[in-house]
């Protein structure tokens, strides 16, 4: 599992890339924790090379995004493909997040 932030045009863009399961779930909940409090800038989180994501995963995107908006910042999932759209889909959390191709 690879996860990255970037500050781009005052936005902080994240990039996720393969299996966030329970166990890289701890390394990138690290990495993606200055998400938290995104401080007013949007928060992009690129999922084209997501492969798979487990329910701690689905935490920590949770967290991002009640972080997040506390600050006043918009969450956006970008790219996420079909079998992951369904998993959102199937927990509910289709209808509190914001998607784009």
């Amino acid at each position: 599992m690879n996860a990255k932030i970037e500050e781009i045009e005052g936005k902080y863009i994240a990039t996720l890339e393969g299996e966030m399961d329970t166990a890289a779930a701890v390394e990138v909940e690290e990495i993606l924790k200055p998400l938290y409090a995104a401080d007013g800038k949007d928060v992009i989180i690129d999922c084209k090379g997501l492969e798979y994501i487990a329910s701690s995963g689905l935490r920590i995107l949770l967290s991002i995004l009640k972080g997040a908006k506390a600050t006043g910042s918009r969450v956006v999932l970008r790219s996420v493909n079909g079998d992951i759209k369904n998993v959102f889909k199937l927990t509910g959390f289709i209808n509190i997040f914001e998607f784009e191709d």
